[in-house]
């Protein structure tokens, strides 16, 4: 599998964003690149990575939205794979509107899975498309920031640069 990959960089690190040449099926941080190659492995198996520049003007969308524009990511078509449980998780994950949060437990219930607070968390982590799939916009119970793949730096920095108001103590 021929797979475009292109590096921006961003106020938060640089960014890896991949490319089946037609979806984004990964984005994530430079410093886990190695997580995210693995993940693309058992996802793809046989994978041919190939250096590019803005694939279907993805980057150019990112870049956008790490610049303010909040609505440029919605057009991006993606392809993150994953089980139908997760695949539920992601798609309630692009409903969450910009500037806003939910806790793991709403977004459980959302999904008709009230009980399901932790499977919710488990397919959140393990979301190949970071910022695009938000999931930085979940946290956790009496509004506490948890869990972000990518650090809880970056997830405070993505909230705060959507309006969300956080307080350090949160951290």
């Amino acid at each position: 599998m021929k797979l475009l990959i292109d590096r921006i960089k961003s106020p938060i690190g640089t960014i890896c964003i991949v490319s089946d040449g037609k979806h984004l099926c990964s984005l994530d941080f430079a410093d886990y690149e190695s997580r995210m190659m693995k993940l693309l492995h058992q996802r793809y198996h046989s994978i041919e990575p190939i250096a590019t520049i803005d694939p279907q003007g993805f980057s150019s969308k990112i870049s956008a939205y790490l610049e303010g524009d909040y609505t440029s990511l919605k057009d991006i078509p993606v392809k993150a794979g994953g089980s139908d449980f997760q695949q539920l998780v992601w798609q309630g994950l692009q409903t969450i509107p910009v500037g806003t949060t939910v806790s793991y437990g709403e977004l459980a219930t959302k999904l008709g899975k009230p009980t399901a607070a932790r499977a919710v968390g488990m397919a959140n982590s393990l979301n190949p498309i970071a910022i695009v799939i938000p999931c930085h916009r979940v946290i956790g119970a009496k509004a506490k920031l948890t869990g972000y793949a990518g650090g809880l730096e970056r997830k405070q920095w993505l909230l705060e640069h959507e309006g969300v108001p956080i307080r350090s103590s949160r951290v």
